[in-house]
């Protein structure tokens, strides 16, 4: 339908610092988990649908915990990723358990969306303003091939506790031009980016952009990710252990002329869990939300 806009919540992957299932971690004060935060506001902006990808094996578990607070809120649909979910003609190593990476993911729900979607992370508190804006752009008539990025400033993303991989974008005129993946650290009041590719470090202002995967697509998505996978998977070393990445998608949209990239900044401060002395942080700001009337105590009644 014309005015339906969904949610892709990616929740297959595992967090190996934190120590398990990060989204299933409580975070409110009635057992809310980050989860539910992000599907509250997603509604208040004017999302429609809600689809969760995640491993077969963890349905029971987000049905029985996620899933039975919001399926009465808002259509609700599960999506799996796994790696034999890839072409007949390719194989990849039994023993590998990690997941084929985040494009992998929004390719194995394509039968499950057929309007406009914004994708976020599971474990990732991205604040009303971000779901918002969001919306404003899914909402807009754009060409077939525009995309959104949200983009957060980099002084609004750090953790207190160490450094965290971020995706700092370059952006000319509005747009995405490409993304740096590095390492982010604050040391001295100066934030440093080290670029896992193993380039030279450089400092980056308080204001700098960098993606935390809140990105708006459409269905010419899908497409591209089907004529980009093959070429992965012909690599065998990316069957041993390489991951097929939305970042690296984006920019071959861009180098490709397929589709530009907006990039729509936003002042929400963003929270996480990259490490296990984060969740008190998290938790501290959501009850800050709570007391300032941001959210509900319980948040679903």
């Amino acid at each position: 339908m014309k005015d339906d806009y969904t949610l892709l919540i990616l929740a297959a992957g595992m967090g190996s610092r934190f120590g398990g299932l990060k989204q299933i971690e409580p975070f409110g004060p009635n057992g809310e988990f980050i989860i539910d935060y992000s599907i509250y506001d997603a509604i208040e902006a004017g999302f429609t649908k809600v689809v969760f990808l995640i491993k077969e094996e963890n349905y029971k578990t987000f049905r029985n915990t996620i899933g039975k607070r919001i399926e009465s809120k808002i259509k609700t649909e599960y999506c799996f990723q796994s790696n034999d979910n890839i072409p007949e003609e390719y194989k990849v190593p039994e023993d590998r358990k990690k997941p084929l990476g985040t494009a992998h993911a929004i390719l194995c729900c394509k039968e499950k969306i057929n309007e406009p979607f914004a994708m976020i992370n599971a474990d990732d508190f991205y604040g009303k303003d971000a779901y918002k804006k969001a919306m404003e752009f899914l909402q807009e008539e754009h060409k077939e091939n525009t995309y959104g990025l949200v983009g957060y400033l980099i002084k609004n993303t750090i953790s207190e506790n160490g450094s965290v991989k971020r995706g700092m974008c370059k952006v000319e005129n509005g747009y995405l031009k490409y993304i740096v993946e590095s390492s982010v650290i604050k040391e001295n009041n100066h934030i440093i980016a080290t670029p896992v590719d193993g380039s030279h470090s450089f400092e980056v202002e308080e204001k700098a952009i960098n993606c935390m995967n809140m990105l708006l697509f459409n269905q010419t998505i899908f497409k591209k990710l089907e004529e980009e996978f093959p070429k992965f998977l012909n690599n065998k070393d990316n069957l041993e252990s390489g991951e097929f990445m939305i970042p690296d998608i984006l920019e071959k949209c861009i180098e490709d002329n397929y589709a530009k990239v907006e990039v729509i900044e936003t002042n929400a401060k963003w929270y996480g869990v990259t490490y296990k002395e984060d969740t008190e942080i998290v938790k501290t700001a959501i009850k800050k939300l709570i007391i300032n009337k941001d959210y509900k105590e319980h948040l679903w009644n």
